[in-house]
């Protein structure tokens, strides 16, 4: 299967919003708010469209509290709904959908809800997903390699390094004595005796560091080449590091080039969607007008699919 998601412009505008600075919900907490209002309150809790992230929009919505107020396109800024697809990649049916706020947290934590809801409804397990760097998480290809789903995904990765020393990617992980090794041979340890430092260990996120010994990085020759402004050179190690290394490892096949290919079938899907049926602008309000359009358009997709896959029946002949 493949996921992805694309931005749709809620039916909402800058004029009639408040600054975050402006914003308090309990101002529009009434019986007789709107319905588009009424629903934003009751999903706050909800990963989709309110708990994702604990940044504030710059701008929030009178009319449609829920959308997102984004310039993801590198362009004017807008509110907008992402419409998240998950689809089989054989046949380019559409197995799910899923409407959240425009951000990366939201969209990403949707992939786990359509891939429990599928494999409950119609028992449907995917071999691999095929996704964006976007997905490309800790989390996510942790979530992923747990459940047996191969992440045909691109690794979220910022420990590349612009100025020419060696990065993280340089280091060698030695699984069996939990350690690093530098590409001079030098290991990096966590522990090397027992302390009572509490910053030592992992941290709360699951991250931990490993260092090298300070006497060793000053007598290397290739200093200058790892940490030429520090006395000794550490790693840091991802709590899902070992997931990463699986999406790495699958990155180097030739079947993940076949998968990128097979990526473009959820972007063209969402080219028709906003150029052949035109849905660029939603004309419902709140998470759920949002919701049931979205899945109206995926299933008149999905109709017009099928209607192409499976033959058509033949009418019998007269005797």
């Amino acid at each position: 299967m493949a996921i992805d998601a694309s931005l749709i412009e809620a039916d909402a505008n800058k004029q009639n919003s408040t600054p975050k600075v402006d914003w308090d919900v309990s101002q529009i907490a009434s019986a007789d708010a709107p319905r588009a209002v009424r629903e934003y309150l009751d999903t706050l809790d909800e990963a989709a469209f309110g708990a994702a992230s604990e940044v504030q929009p710059k701008f929030t919505s009178h009319s449609d509290p829920a959308s997102q107020w984004t310039a993801a396109r590198k362009g004017p800024a807008f509110f907008s709904y992402s419409d998240n697809y998950l689809i089989d990649t054989d046949h380019g049916v559409i197995v799910d959908v899923e409407a959240t706020r425009s951000i990366r947290q939201a969209e990403v934590g949707s992939t786990k809800a359509m891939l429990d809801r599928v494999k409950a409804r119609f028992g449907l397990h995917p071999e691999r997903l095929i996704a964006d760097t976007a997905y490309g998480t800790g989390p996510m290809l942790g979530w992923l390699v747990e459940r047996k789903i191969a992440p045909h995904i691109p690794v979220f990765d910022k420990s590349g390094r612009s100025d020419g020393t060696w990065s993280r990617a340089d280091f060698e992980w030695d699984a069996e004595n939990d350690q690093y090794v530098c590409p001079e041979g030098q290991a990096l340890k966590q522990f090397r005796r027992n302390y009572s430092d509490p910053n030592r260990g992992p941290t709360s996120e699951g991250r931990a560091k490993y260092r090298a010994l300070k006497l060793t990085c000053q007598a290397c020759p290739s200093k200058q080449h790892c940490c030429p402004n520090a006395d000794a050179r550490s790693v840091t190690r991802e709590e899902h590091e070992d997931a990463r290394q699986v999406a790495r490892d699958i990155a180097r096949t030739e079947q993940d080039a076949v998968s990128m290919k097979q990526r473009k079938k959820v972007e063209m899907l969402f080219a028709h969607l906003k150029r052949i049926l035109g849905l660029g602008r939603l004309r419902l309000r709140g998470p759920c007008g949002a919701n049931d359009e979205f899945l109206l358009a995926a299933t008149a997709q999905n109709l017009r699919k099928l209607a192409k896959i499976l033959p058509a029946p033949q009418e019998p002949r007269n005797a």
